[in-house]
Order: C-alpha cells, then structure tokens, then sequence
C-alpha cells in the first residue's frame, strides 16, 4: 500500500463510481481498477461493493477512508514541513468554530491570515458547537473552537474562556432583570438547543442541563431560529450576552442573571492527539488565542480568560 493507491481509493469512494474518479485521478480506470483490486487484496477483504449504477463502499471501506484521509494530509503536511523548515508560513489549514467564535473572531482571523500570512490558504467552517466537534474528530478541520467538549483519549482541549449563561427572553415573558433562581428558570417555557453533543455547549454542569432538557417546550438545531423564537416571544433559553448582542442591543431582549446556582460554559481550542503539531496549527493557535484576548480585553466579549 502506498500513497498513490490511497489517493486512488478516496477518489472511488467520493465519486462511487470507477469511470468518475479515474477522471478526477487523472489515471486509466483499468489501472484504477487494478489498484483497488490490489487494496483488497492485502486488506483480504473487499472494500467496495460493485453494483450497476457505481460502486458501494463496504464497512472496511467506510474505515479505511477515514485512515486514508488522516494519513495523506500527515504525508501532505510532512513533506511542507520538511521543505519549508518552518521558515514561512503556508499551505492549507482548516478551523471550525462553534457560532459564537466565528461571531467573535471570525472576520479578524480572516483580515489577519490575508494581510500576514498570504501563502496560507484558511478554510473556515461555522456551525453548532456539537457539529464542530464532529467535524474536528472527522478529520475535516485541523483545529476547532467547541464549548465543553466530552473527555475523549484522542482529543487535546485547551480551555480559553469561560462565559456566564443568562435567562433570555423578551420583558414580558422572563420579567424584568432582577436575578433569576435556577428553579425558576426552569419553570419558564423553555427553548434549547437539540440534545446531544450540541447540548452540551449550554453549560459545563450535566446535572441542571438535564434537568433543563426535560422541561423544555421546543429544542432547535439553528442559531437564527433560536433567536427568532427569542425575540417572537415564543419562550426564552438560557444563553451568553454575547449570543444575543444584537437583539439586547435593539431591546428586543432581556436577560436575568441565574443564581442558585450560577451557571457557566467553557470554550476549547481542540485538536486531535495523533495529528502532529505543524508549524501552520501552532501560528494559527497562537493568533486564535491572541485574537480572544484581544475580544475580552476590549469588552466585546464578555467572558473570563483562561489562557
């Protein structure tokens, strides 16, 4: 096996058909066809099933995919590495943020890698806390920006800030800004975040989080429909100043501080333990945190540092 045959095998699966990837390959798809035989040969199993209309991948297909992926951006990366010895920064680096640090720090990290790093090629992706983490431990993103992410052997988090999490909801319906006891909270109608790993973004503490989903009326899977139902008065969530600046800004929110307990959330730089450390990953490691601090130390995102 080598990294030609692997390049062969990603582009069989992407495109599910042999005619399709030799063409992306740039190869005969008899000479195609002739590797990914070779493949199943070594691996004694087949990883693909034919069909007529293309070709299926098989369970050891699904896996190796992943390991192929891993291990050509490692090969990719090395050999920049290599060459370069660290004197310039360049090549390709993918980073994706939960919604609230692409809100924060999203347009300086894209003005800062244009202007000072112009032979770097960044990719941003944005979405929910969760998602950003399955992206990260799907070997889609080098590095990723998550809120409370689960304790996992094959994950580094660094915390970098912690956040202070508000009732949320229009005047009428969470009152006025008086603190707000946690069993009160959970007496209001309640809309959050889907369950699972997007959850868990909501709040350090797994206890009132459950306790929270249980008395729920909706969960939503959309930043925009989170604050549409907010500020429609639909019901009200529990949520970061920073997740709602602009509807408090237009006074079309509120928030409550909760008490009893106080309730907080933590953002991580995350990155995969048997991904090797690059010169690109650790500059852009160093910008993401410097690029936070600045956010906090000018108040416009109001948190705690941890770094």
């Amino acid at each position: 096996m080598d990294s030609r045959q692997l390049r062969y095998f990603i582009a069989v699966y992407e495109q599910r058909n042999l005619s399709r990837a030799a063409d992306q390959a740039n190869v005969a798809q008899s000479a195609l066809s002739h590797h990914i035989a070779n493949l199943e040969a070594e691996f004694a199993t087949p990883l693909f099933e034919r069909k007529p209309r293309g070709m299926e991948p098989t369970a050891a297909g699904e896996r190796l995919y992943e390991h192929a992926r891993i291990i050509l951006r490692a090969m990719a990366a090395a050999e920049r590495e290599i060459k370069e010895g660290g004197s310039a920064i360049a090549g390709d680096i993918s980073i994706g943020m939960a919604n609230s640090g692409m809100k924060a720090i999203g347009v300086p990290l894209m003005r800062t890698v244009l202007t000072k790093y112009p032979n770097l090629k960044l990719s941003l992706t944005e979405s929910l806390s969760g998602a950003t983490l399955l992206h990260l431990m799907g070997s889609e993103v080098d590095l990723a920006l998550v809120y409370n992410p689960p304790s996992e052997k094959d994950l580094i988090a660094e915390p970098v800030l912690e956040e202070q999490m508000f009732c949320v909801g229009t005047e009428k319906l969470v009152g006025k800004k008086a603190p707000i006891t946690f069993e009160e909270v959970a007496q209001l109608p309640l809309i959050l975040l889907r369950h699972g790993l997007s959850a868990r973004a909501l709040l350090d503490d797994p206890v009132p989080l459950k306790r929270l989903e249980a008395n729920a009326i909706m969960h939503l899977n959309s930043t925009s429909g989170m604050i549409g139902a907010l500020t429609a008065g639909l019901g009200c969530t529990i949520a970061t100043t920073h997740f709602v600046s602009e509807p408090l800004k237009a006074r079309l929110l509120v928030t409550r501080e909760v008490i009893e307990p106080k309730l907080t959330r933590t953002l991580y730089l995350c990155r995969l333990r048997n991904r090797p450390m690059t010169y690109v990953m650790e500059e852009m490691c160093r910008l993401i945190r410097a690029l936070i601090a600045d956010q906090v130390g000018r108040g416009a995102w109001e948190a705690t540092l941890l770094i």
